[in-house]
C-alpha cells in the first residue's frame, strides 16, 4: 500500500498513510467485525443453503453453453491475432475453440462479435480490494456500512474495467474474497496475501505514538484491522505467515523496507534481516507457495532474494548489479508504472517527496528489467480513490513505453497467470487463467477495436468493451 494525503493530510500522522491511520484502522477492524460475524457469513451460509440472498443476488446470465462468434481471437501467449475464429464456452470453461465456422450447437447462445477482438481477461498483480476506492471521509467516518457499500461498488467497477482477477498484497479481504466466489457480489477472482507482514518501524507500522512501546500480547489498533502484522522476531515471523495461510492466502506479502506513505520509513531503508526474511519463506515453502516482498532500495532487494523471495514488489529505486542479481536467479519482478502525480491521490510532505523518487526511478526500473530479461509482471497499486482507480486501464497502457502493444497484453494476461502459478496448491482456483485455450476458465473479453494495433483502448473500458465475462458468466454484453 503506497499513496495517500491531500486534503486529508491533518488526519494522518507525521504526514503519513491516511489508509493506516488510526481513525481508518477503526473502521477497517469494524468492517472486518461485521463482515466476518454478520452480513457476508449470514448471506455466504445462505448461498451454501440455497437460501434467496438477502437483496444482494447476482443479476448476471450465466448459460450451460455460450458460443462467441466472428472474432478475432488473442489467445494471450501470440503476438498475433487469428481472424474469423469461434470459442465454445461450456459451464465456467472454455470447451472449444474452431477456425471453421462451425454451425453452433442446438442448445447454445450465440453471440456474433462481429469481427471484434476477442482476449483473456487482464489480471492486475497489485491491488488492495478493501480500500482502492473508500473515499478517506467515509473510511474515517468509522461506518462499516459506508465501507462495505465503497468496496462492493469498486469490486463491480474494478471487474467492469476488464480486470477478471487480482492478486490482493494487503487487506482484510478473505471474506470479501469468499462472497464474491459464492456470487454473492459481482467482483474479480481475488489472490489473497491477508496481512502483510512488516517489522517495528517498517512500512505499515503506522502505530500512534501513544502505542509505542510496544506491549507484549497486545495487537496495535493497525494489527487489529487485518491490513498488517509486526513481527520482531523469528518466532512472530512464523506465527505471522501461518496466521495468514491458515485464513487462506495464496502467497504472503512481507515488507522488507520503507515505503512512499509511511510516515518515518523512507525509502532506501531495510527492516527484516536476511534471518527473519528465510523464516517466513521457509514457512510458505512449507506450505507449498511462495513469498513476495515489499523493496526499493538495492541492498533490501538483495537481502530478500539471499533469503529466498521468489518476487520483488516495486523495485523503484534498482540499480545494475541487483538487477542482474535478479535475472540470474529467475526472480519475479512485479511492479508498477508510476509516471507523474496523476497516477496518485494528492501526497504531500514527506510523501510526495519519495513518490517523486519512484515516478524519477520507473523509466530506470524497466529500462534494466528489459535489459537483464528479468520476468516482469504488471499490477496498479491503486487505493482510496474512485477517480485513481478508474484510471487501472490507463496505468496499464504506461507501459507502452517500453513494450510493444502485444507485449503489454502477454503481460496483463499469461505472463501474470504464470506468477500467479507460484501459488502452487494454494491456487484458490482449479484451472488456467490469462489464456484462451481449450479447459482454461472461460474469462475473456470482447473488444470493439483491436488493441494490438492500440492499446489504449483498454483505457476506456466503458466504450470500448463490448462483452465482459467471468467464469462463464456474462457480466456485460453490448451485442445482443
Amino acid at each position: 500500500m503506497m499513496r495517500l494525503g491531500g486534503k486529508y493530510q491533518h488526519l494522518v500522522h507525521d504526514g503519513g498513510c491516511s489508509c493506516l491511520s488510526p481513525q481508518v484502522q477503526q473502521a477497517s477492524r469494524r468492517l472486518e467485525n461485521l463482515t466476518r460475524r454478520g452480513l457476508l457469513s449470514g448471506i455466504g451460509a445462505s448461498l451454501l443453503m440455497g437460501v434467496p440472498q438477502l437483496g444482494l443476488a447476482q443479476t448476471t446470465e450465466k448459460p450451460s453453453k455460450v458460443l462467441l462468434r466472428q472474432v478475432a481471437l488473442f489467445d494471450g501467449k501470440s503476438a498475433a491475432i487469428q481472424p474469423n475464429a469461434q470459442v465454445l464456452v461450456e459451464g465456467s470453461r472454455i470447451a472449444a475453440i474452431d477456425k471453421s465456422n462451425s454451425p453452433p450447437p442446438f442448445d447454445a447462445t450465440a453471440i456474433d462479435c462481429g469481427g471484434r477482438t476477442l482476449m483473456p481477461g487482464l489480471i492486475d498483480m497489485h491491488w488492495h480490494t478493501i480500500f482502492a476506492a473508500v473515499p478517506l471521509v467515509d473510511a474515517t467516518s468509522g461506518d462499516p456500512g459506508l465501507i462495505f457499500t465503497a468496496s462492493t461498488a469498486e469490486a463491480e467497477r474494478t471487474l467492469m474495467r476488464g480486470f477478471t482477477t487480482v492478486r490482493d498484497l494487503g487487506g482484510p479481504v478473505f471474506t470479501f474474497k469468499r462472497a464474491i466466489d459464492n456470487g454473492t457480489i459481482p467482483g474479480p477472482r481475488i489472490y489473497p496475501s491477508g496481512a502483510f507482514i512488516t517489522t517495528s518501524g517498517g512500512h505499515g507500522d503506522l502505530r500512534s505514538l501513544t502505542e509505542i512501546p510496544r506491549k507484549p500480547g497486545q495487537l496495535s489498533i493497525m494489527e487489529q484491522a487485518g491490513g498488517a502484522m509486526i513481527a520482531d522476531s523469528v518466532g512472530e515471523v512464523q506465527m505471522r505467515v501461518r496466521e495468514q495461510l491458515l485464513q487462506g492466502a495464496s502467497q504472503i506479502k512481507v515488507v522488507g523496507g520503507g515505503g512512499v506513505s509511511s510516515p518515518r520509513s523512507p525509502l532506501d531503508m531495510t527492516t527484516f534481516s536476511e534471518q527473519d526474511l528465510g523464516a517466513a519463506v521457509a514457512v510458505a515453502r512449507d506450505w507449498n507457495t511462495y513469498v513476495t516482498v515489499h523493496a526499493y532500495a538495492p541492498n533490501t532487494i538483495q537481502r530478500a532474494i539471499s533469503a529466498g523471495a521468489a518476487c520483488i514488489e516495486h523495485a523503484h529505486l534498482i540499480d545494475e548489479d541487483t538487477a542482474a542479481m535478479m535475472a540470474d536467479r529467475g526472480i519475479w519482478l512485479s511492479t508498477q508504472p508510476f509516471l507523474s502525480a496523476e497516477d496518485s491521490v494528492p501526497l504531500t510532505g514527506p510523501s510526495a517527496a519519495r513518490m517523486q523518487q519512484v515516478i524519477a526511478g520507473t523509466p530506470i526500473t524497466y529500462e534494466l528489467a528489459r535489459k537483464h530479461g528479468i520476468k516482469t509482471a504488471w499490477g496498479s497499486d491503486m487505493l482510496f480513490s474512485p477517480a485513481v482507480t478508474a484510471r487501472q486501464g490507463i496505468m496499464l497502457t504506461h507501459l507502452s513505453r517500453w513494450y510493444s502493444n502485444a507485449e503489454i497484453l502477454t503481460i496483463a494476461t499469461s505472463t501474470n497467470a504464470e506468477l500467479l502459478g507460484l501459488s502452487g496448491p494454494r491456487n484458490p482456483y482449479d484451472g488456467k487463467l490469462g489464456v484462451i485455450e481449450a479447459g482454461a476458465f472461460a474469462d475473456m473479453l470482447v473488444v470493439d477495436g483491436n488493441p494490438l494495433e492500440d492499446i489504449h483502448l483498454l483505457s476506456d473500458p466503458d466504450k470500448n468493451l463490448a462483452v465482459i465475462m467471468k467464469d462463464g458468466r456474462i457480466h456485460k454484453n453490448t451485442l445482443m
